[in-house]
């Protein structure tokens, strides 16, 4: 009967473990707004997806599983599934993902999403990072391709961003600031609105929704819509976890990736026409370059192609899948 009874103990354990570790935690990176949020498109459609065929999913808000920090800690141990986190997360580890930054390099997401899959971008990134117990599942839009908003003035040239100082997400946007002659500091999002109000930064690089969704338009101004590149963050996955996934499960979470990933191009789409709206009615002036302008803004940018954060070798793997994808 003791037997019995630790047996039964023990079973019900092992129940409840499986049922816990079979919950895919998805950590948020932005409010739960499916009309404001490229992010939450993705994770939202990602996660219905994994429930509509069996497999447990639930969101996290925002913060409520840490900050960057914390969620890349979490998921390089296998304690968190899936977070929806910056590309300086991974590129921690490996800087071969940051020439999804690189200016002016793709024509559009669709093209930066043929340059990292049918020229095997994505696989050589996380071949990079794997070893770190990370992967990336997709690139997630943030929105349209960002452009340049201030607290000072409007840009209509390279050389109106001089005496601006501004928020870099990362060392690879110091190195762009510097091509255009001017200056960045590194500054958590967190801490943006302190930043912008007290002068340490004047400005940041991000798609047009932002100051809106943030609650940033008390202070910036202005935009410039520069389309400098692609807006993008990442679905950060536990390689642990995706590795030990069951054959039926690991096609289940990739065919999410790409219904998430579909949702999330689509809403980039539709929704950069309102976004401009919304920002006008904030009070921000918009600023569209022209011709002339633009084309500075990419001669310089190119610089960081060979002098920026990448080796020469990682730049040329981005550059020519560019070339071998572009239509």
């Amino acid at each position: 009967m003791k037997r019995l009874l630790i047996s039964s103990v023990a079973l019900l354990a092992a129940v409840f473990a499986g049922t816990a570790q079979a919950e895919v935690k998805i950590a948020l990176d932005s409010p739960a707004d499916l009309q404001k949020s490229g992010s939450y498109v993705w994770a939202h459609t990602f996660a219905e997806h994994l429930k509509a065929n069996g497999m447990d999913a639930k969101e996290y808000e925002r913060g409520a599983l840490g900050e960057e920090a914390e969620r890349l800690d979490q998921v390089s141990q296998g304690l968190l599934e899936v977070s929806m986190s910056d590309v300086k997360s991974a590129g921690k580890v490996d800087k071969l993902i940051f020439g999804a930054y690189l200016p002016y390099l793709f024509e559009n997401a669709a093209h930066l999403d043929r340059a990292m899959g049918d020229a095997g971008l994505l696989a050589k990134i996380n071949e990079k990072i794997a070893p770190s117990g990370i992967r990336v599942l997709a690139l997630t839009a943030l929105g349209p391709p960002a452009g340049i908003f201030n607290t000072k003035k409007p840009v209509k040239s390279v050389s109106d961003m001089a005496d601006l100082r501004m928020r870099a997400l990362d060392e690879s946007q110091i190195e762009l600031y510097k091509t255009w002659g001017t200056t960045g500091t590194i500054v958590s999002w967190s801490e943006v609105p302190n930043a912008l109000q007290t002068g340490v930064a004047d400005g940041y690089i991000n798609p047009v929704f932002v100051p809106v969704m943030f609650g940033h338009t008390d202070f910036i101004k202005y935009f410039t819509d520069a389309k400098v590149s692609p807006s993008m963050r990442t679905a950060l996955a536990s390689d642990d976890w995706y590795r030990g996934l069951s054959a039926k499960e690991r096609k289940i979470v990739d065919a999410a990736v790409a219904a998430a990933t579909k949702a999330n191009r689509d809403w980039v789409m539709k929704a950069e026409a309102k976004m401009i709206e919304d920002v006008k009615k904030a009070g921000v002036d918009v600023t569209v370059l022209t011709p002339e302008a633009r084309a500075e803004f990419v001669q310089r940018s190119r610089k960081v192609y060979s002098d920026g954060v990448l080796t020469p070798e990682q730049a040329k793997l981005w550059i020519e899948a560019a070339d071998k994808t572009r239509q």
